[in-house]
């Protein structure tokens, strides 16, 4: 943070915080800024005011890395194959799985870019200079090093300068998370600190809330403050997420099953079987196209695309598809406060008069107090809403909502719930006198007619405005001395609440008397004021948050506090909305810079309730770094600028919509468009469910890789005695069309009950397991397998074959073979469908989630029972399939396939259920004395 900023002009680095006689100097120019050429000039060399988003055109690898994914490669050499065979048909519909897959893959993921693309741009698109010794407007962008930046409140500052004249509150949380604007002044000169602490300087990307000031910019573009955070965000490069990685797993032990099954059963086709080489090649390929299941990758994007749709109208726009999977495993967030936690708005919430306390709700709408808001209640209070209301310069939009400083919009609303309405335009009539805000005096007082008198109004400091007051305002409206006793009781409150992390302003007001003249200096008119009480502000948590929290909780998600505020601050927070407890361990920056990797690693494991206060860019990236390591699944949220490295590194790295910057929100892999925590619980219940409901899907495409190796595994232990049951071209068919809407339709599944109840899954837990395995392809791959062969033989039986009769084209039982390779392709289908019902739990009965409460479930089985027909019963797919008409006897006998395959495992899973019960089970109870009982009068 620290480190100079080159100008790139002379290849020196002028140090910011110099003498500004000196900065001036070394950067060639003036307190009258540049003159336009010279500006035009230093523009060409340096480049625009902008920061560079990652260059190159990126479509061409990610379309790459779409077609040479493992499963795509082993149809890659299935299709070579086919080419090399002679078999060309077989060859491009193999090409076609393959490129329609990754189209389908690329197109998904570049939508979901796009729609994060689309938000607000951050900079500012027009700034303030003086050039050719006048003030004029510029494009942002065209700002050079040398220009005299003019800022004014409402501004958003666009490059980094060094005030000159003047001082600004500015609202630096975009860099530091810290919610409280600080004060920048060219007579606060600072050396030796780092940059963005140095209290005359200024930074891109900043907003004043309050002042006037001229600043000479000394780094534009990259060279910011807001472009180095931006270049050490980019250089954190992506990684695989957990489903990538165990779907890249997965797909290579495929290809290793497919390659050691062709392996072993080629040589075994060619010399013991003795078939052909063509009926070898034949052979493999309906092997690798059997072991690999073409509508793996395309369901898994398609759920995927499903679950990124349902997020958003929830509120959370995912930029990358299996990030919905990876917010599932997720077991760590750290998450940033201010905008995350908190409004990254003031509030008032408490007013104190000299009879007590009041609290103030949230009002519900301009002019009216709303539910829960405090009404006024003594004279005290409402003089105090009136001159809050007053002393303000904060005003109404044309939504109903308010503009201005983050304080005196607070105020404003405060007033508002104590009964006084906002009206600009008759607080501007009744105006006298302003005398701005000091930030040195930090007062701000107004001169005010009201109902036939002149008022002084004052806001300010407690230890700036108590030492002018004289007297406090009673209940009834009238004035007692201010008492040493009494300044004793209000000092006391004052502590109070900055004990509790809140912001302090006192508020106090003089009536003029009639006849005399308006006091034209501050001296004259802030002096023996009537002190009308105090308002208590904080930048107050989300409503939402306290349940996101308890829910994170109760699903085993643990809630680090990374921020840039201070420790204090932070902790109060935490410990409202449940993070933390009263004693949370807080680690400041500059205790975490000190640490080694192995003290921040025992740190991490050792203390469950941790805030990281004041923390640099760079020890985000060590704490999900760290976390990281361990095997935790961490998703790291944030808005700032500063927030946008650990976004890239995290394996979720979460912005914030509204109030997040363009930097942060590019950086993460998922934006949060309501700007609301909770939206994350809701996002990995939804990875959760995702998460169940591709295991579910996966279990139903793999029981499928038995019944479709069946049939070549028939063929060529039979010597070819026994003519192929299921062609390639019918392999193909029923893997990408007739199956990919049941198994999207398990992607749709409802959760079941207690999903966030379990606790995160190991980000190093496969997402493939043994009992999987020999469910799907020992077990219903089994059934599905002998009732599809059956139904094969049926028909060559019925017909008359024997083994070794021919059957290829215009042999007397090749329409027989035809009816009986289609056949096989229903028995396989009608077996799928049970298979799918079978699918949708792992324990529980079906009847107890539904039978038919997947409606879409419900349609897939339709579309694909109609895909069947028009295969089976249309002439051209029966010339490209190689299918014929089947009798009514035919469909008959594949009726109950369905029924046995599903009520198989409804049975299987009874067992399931009842022994582990059994084993629950307390053991029987036996008496007194008995063997194995407890002997009587013994020990318990």
């Amino acid at each position: 943070m620290g480190e100079t900023v080159k100008t790139g002009r002379t290849g020196t680095a002028p140090d910011p915080e110099e003498r500004v006689e000196l900065l001036l100097r070394d950067l060639r120019t003036s307190r009258s800024g540049l003159s336009s050429r010279e500006a035009e000039r230093r523009l060409l060399h340096h480049g625009p005011n902008e920061l560079q988003r990652r260059g190159g055109r990126r479509w061409p690898k990610e379309l790459a890395r779409q077609v040479t994914h493992p499963l795509a490669l082993l149809l890659w050499v299935a299709a070579a194959l086919a080419w090399v065979a002679g078999i060309a048909t077989v060859a491009v519909a193999i090409v076609v799985v393959i490129v329609v897959n990754a189209a389908f893959a690329f197109v998904q993921e570049a939508q979901a870019e796009r729609a994060v693309e689309a938000l607000a741009a951050y900079l500012p698109h027009r700034a303030k200079v003086v050039r050719d010794g006048r003030e004029e407007e510029v494009e942002a962008t065209r700002l050079v090093p040398g220009d005299l930046l003019v800022i004014e409140e409402g501004d958003r500052v666009s490059a980094d300068a060094r005030l000159i004249d003047g001082g600004v509150e500015v609202d630096l949380s975009s860099l530091t998370g810290e919610s409280v604007p600080a004060y920048r002044s060219a007579s606060l000169a600072d050396t030796g600190v780092p940059l963005i602490q140095a209290r005359d300087l200024v930074f891109s990307g900043t907003t004043c809330t309050e002042g006037e000031a001229r600043a000479v910019v000394f780094a534009t573009g990259m060279r910011t403050e807001l472009g180095r955070i931006a270049a050490l965000s980019e250089r954190v490069g992506r990684e695989e997420s957990p489903l990538e990685t165990q779907v890249r797993k997965v797909a290579w032990l495929i290809a290793l099953i497919a390659v050691v099954i062709g392996a072993a059963f080629t040589p075994v086709a060619v010399f013991a079987a003795g078939l052909s080489l063509e009926q070898a090649v034949v052979f493999a390929v309906a092997l690798l196209v059997g072991n690999v299941p073409e509508g793996l990758l395309p369901v898994i994007t398609l759920a995927l695309a499903i679950g990124v749709r349902g997020l958003a109208r929830r509120g959370a726009v995912v930029k990358r598809l299996s990030a919905v999977e990876t917010l599932g495993s997720t077991d760590v967030i750290c998450t940033d406060k201010t905008g995350t936690l908190t409004e990254n708005r003031m509030r008032v919430t408490a007013v104190w008069t000299d009879p007590g306390e009041q609290p103030i709700g949230t009002p519900a709408g301009p002019g009216n107090t709303g539910p829960g808001s405090a009404g006024p209640d003594s004279a005290a209070v409402r003089a105090l809403a009136e001159a809050v209301a007053a002393c303000n310069n904060a005003h109404a939009d044309a939504g109903d909502g308010t503009l201005g400083d983050p304080t005196e919009v607070a105020l404003l609303e405060a007033a508002r719930a104590l009964g006084e309405p906002p009206d600009p335009a008759r607080r501007e009539r009744q105006r006298r006198r302003h005398f701005h805000f000091d930030p040195v005096l930090k007062l701000m007082s107004t001169v005010d007619e009201r109902d036939g008198a002149v008022w002084v109004h004052t806001k300010g400091a407690p230890e700036a405005l108590l030492p002018l007051c004289t007297a406090v305002a009673e209940p009834d409206g009238g004035t007692v001395l201010l008492t040493p006793g009494r300044l004793h009781r209000v000092r006391e409150r004052v502590d109070a609440y900055a004990r509790q992390r809140m912001r302090v302003l006192a508020v106090a007001r003089r009536r003029l008397e009639p006849g005399r003249p308006l006091p034209d200096r501050r001296e004259e008119a802030e002096r023996g004021l009537t002190l009308l009480g105090l308002t208590a502000m904080i930048d107050p948590p989300r409503p939402q948050v306290a349940d996101a929290v308890a829910h994170c909780r109760a699903a085993g998600i643990r809630i680090i506090v990374v921020t840039g505020d201070h420790p204090l601050t932070a902790a109060a927070v935490a410990r409202q909305v449940g993070i933390t407890g009263d004693h949370p361990t807080v680690v400041n920056g500059e205790d975490l810079d000190a640490m080694s990797e192995d003290d921040l690693d025992a740190l991490l494991r050792g203390q469950r309730e941790l805030i990281f206060s004041r923390s640099s860019p760079e020890a985000k990236l060590r704490i999900a770094d760290a976390l990281r390591a361990e095997g935790h699944v961490v998703a790291m949220t944030g808005d700032g600028v500063n927030d946008a490295p650990a976004l890239r590194r995290a394996d979720i790295g979460v912005a914030m919509g509204r109030s997040g910057t363009d930097v942060a929100r590019e950086a993460s892999t998922m934006v949060l468009t309501d700007d609301d925590f909770a939206t994350i619980v809701a996002a990995v219940r939804a990875g959760r469910q995702g998460y169940d409901n591709i295991r579910k899907f996966i279990c139903y495409i793999f029981a499928h890789s038995t019944p479709e190796i069946t049939p070549a595994v028939v063929f060529a232990l039979s010597g070819g005695a026994v003519p192929l049951p299921l062609t390639v071209l019918q392999l193909l068919a029923f893997d990408v069309g007739t199956e990919t809407l049941p198994a999207l339709a398990l992607g749709r599944e409802p959760a079941e009950p207690g999903l966030m109840n379990r606790p995160p899954r190991r980000r190093t837990e496969s997402i493939i397991r043994a009992p999987m395995l020999l469910r799907a392809w020992l077990f219903l791959g089994v059934i599905c397998a002998a009732l599809a062969m059956s139904g094969f033989f049926f028909v060559l039986l019925r017909a008359g074959w024997r083994p070794g009769d021919p059957t290829g084209p215009g042999e007397p039982l090749n329409h027989a073979y035809r009816q009986a390779t289609t056949m096989t392709f229903l028995g396989m289908i009608t077996g799928q469908i049970g298979t799918a019902f079978a699918a949708r739990t792992e324990r529980v009965s079906l009847r107890s989630i539904g039978v038919f409460s997947n409606r879409l479930l419900l349609w897939g089985i339709a579309f694909e029972l109609a895909l069947a027909a028009l295969f089976i019963y249309t002439p051209p797919f029966q010339s490209l399939l190689g299918t014929a008409a089947l009798t009514p006897a035919m469909l008959a006998l594949t009726v109950p396939f369905p029924f046995v395959v599903w009520g198989a495992d409804e049975i299987r899973r009874w067992l399931l259920r009842r022994r582990a019960a059994d084993r629950r089970a307390p053991p029987a109870r036996q008496p007194p004395g008995s063997p194995g009982g407890r002997a009587a009068g013994g020990a318990p």
